[in-house]
């Protein structure tokens, strides 16, 4: 039996309406969304600048919006800071003022699978 792609599109409309349901962005949760990137920024120059990063990038909720909630952390992989160094650079990148909690992993002592997750969906900046 062969079905038409408009017809079985239109079967799970029916069938499952809220998949195909446009949801309005909440105004407060862009507004976060886009604070969070703009601390996310801030604190990528710091590392680069003060504390010598090669790279910087942002992974999990930040870098999908259809993710991020209105209790979404900033999270920064960070690659080329000494090991002397990390701990002041998470220090003062965690000490911003900000309504955000912010993590920071050294891309280079992490698991294997979250490196190839950061380097595969990551942001950098």
């Amino acid at each position: 039996m062969h079905v038409r792609p408009e017809k079985l599109a239109e079967y799970y409309k029916q069938k499952y309406p809220l998949t195909f349901a446009k949801i309005p962005i909440d105004k407060e949760l862009m507004e976060r969304y886009e604070k969070a990137w703009n601390i996310a920024k801030e604190a990528a120059k710091i590392l680069k600048q003060d504390f010598g990063a090669s790279k910087v990038a942002v992974f999990g909720s930040l870098t999908d919006l259809s993710a991020f909630t209105l209790w979404s952390d900033v999270d920064l992989a960070v690659w080329g800071v000494p090991e002397s160094r990390f701990y002041a650079a998470v220090g003062a990148v965690t000490g911003l003022p900000s309504d955000f909690q912010i993590d920071v992993i050294d891309a280079t002592d992490c698991r294997e699978r979250l490196t190839k997750s950061i380097e595969s969906e990551g942001v950098e900046l």
